[in-house]
């Protein structure tokens, strides 16, 4: 909704249609957003109604609700309003924004229930967060205050919350914020960095016959993996298509199967209850992405199978030691700061080291 100075509050897109939401009941979203005057979520519970709502700030000026269940926790739905404004801000003149509002509604929807890789792949998704990324991969450590500014004079025509999304890459663990004695502003550290790039399926190409491939097709599959592979580059181009991939719930829900099993198409069929209407949507994102290769067999049966699996996790930053050993000999930072850093990120090598034999440990014990 928007805000009218002549009409008050104004519904410009809602999804579904059927919903009704009364004028009372908008004007108190709008009266609380007021009372604290910033940008980001807040949450009321008016009636029987628990929303969830996103205020854009003055500059645009809209807001984004969401309706949620009376058990539902608003609080992790917050890093994807977030995502969710600034998409419908970018298309806020498109004629076709009414189309993608749907869209927009399902991946918010299933929002709590992502997991790590999913979203890990909305975070990079996102144009604000990939620019603070790269930036940071550059200088390690970068002040809040010119952070800001940079941003701005970068994304001059868009909307940045950047406080909603400095919450989000210290959720995801990828940066951390401090503050340093002597420093006008926090500072922003990365601790972590993904790594995104397509693996060959090998549990599925090590044994191909035991996942549901007739024999007599386990050597044209196995020699269609190595054939993709021999060719691959990684590419920040191809990294973005299969982010859509893995961001389109249908297209990753059919991803998770095929990741299990080499599938015929009355089994792809089964994950309609799970979600996944259009079949034939996703298989097409699934073939144009070169993502899968389909077997016959002599009798005119179809296999599925994946030929490339997609690969997204956090890392340990180690490149980042050269830039903090130049920063120290070119005295470009303190070393207050440059010191800070450092044990930022022995906490977070740590933490990473210990999560990582505790996960070991609950493996081996099942």
């Amino acid at each position: 909704m928007k805000w009218d100075e002549r009409v008050g509050t104004e519904i410009t897109v809602k999804y579904p249609e059927e919903i009704n939401i009364t004028d009372k009941t908008l004007m108190q979203v709008y009266s609380t957003h007021e009372y604290s005057g910033e940008s980001g979520m807040i949450s009321l519970m008016v009636g029987s109604l628990n929303i969830a709502s996103y205020y854009t700030g003055p500059d645009k000026g809209y807001y984004i609700l969401l309706l949620l269940n009376l058990d539902d926790d608003p609080d992790a739905y917050e890093a994807g309003m977030a995502d969710v404004a600034r998409v419908i801000l970018q298309n806020i003149d498109n004629d076709d924004l009414d189309m993608m509002i749907p869209n927009l509604f399902r991946r918010l929807s299933v929002y709590p229930t992502l997991n790590s890789e999913q979203q890990l792949a909305i975070t990079y998704q996102d144009e604000i967060k990939r620019l603070i990324l790269t930036r940071l991969r550059d200088e390690g450590v970068v002040t809040k205050s010119e952070m800001t500014v940079w941003l701005k004079d970068k994304y001059k025509t868009g909307f940045v919350d950047l406080e909603g999304v400095l919450i989000d890459l210290i959720k995801r663990d990828l940066i951390k914020e401090s503050s340093v004695k002597g420093m006008p502003s926090e500072l922003i550290f990365l601790i972590h960095d993904l790594l995104m790039l397509r693996v060959p399926p090998v549990e599925l190409f090590a044994q191909p016959a035991d996942r549901g491939l007739p024999s007599q097709l386990v050597a044209d599959y196995q020699s269609e993996v190595k054939k993709f592979f021999q060719g691959y580059r990684p590419s920040e181009e191809n990294n973005m298509k299969l982010l859509d991939i893995i961001n389109d719930p249908q297209v990753y829900e059919t991803i998770r199967l095929l990741r299990t099993a080499i599938v015929t198409k009355n089994d792809l069929e089964k994950l309609k209850k799970k979600g996944v209407d259009d079949l034939d949507h996703v298989l097409k994102q699934l073939w144009d992405n070169q993502l899968i290769q389909v077997f016959q067999d002599k009798q005119n049966v179809e296999y599925y199978a994946l030929i490339g699996d997609i690969y997204l996790d956090l890392i340990f930053p180690k490149f980042i030691f050269n830039r903090i050993k130049a920063e120290y000999e070119q005295k470009s930072k303190s070393n207050q700061v440059l010191v800070e850093y450092l044990k930022v990120l022995e906490d977070a090598y740590m933490s990473r080291k210990t999560g990582a034999k505790s996960k070991k440990s609950k493996k081996i014990k099942a």
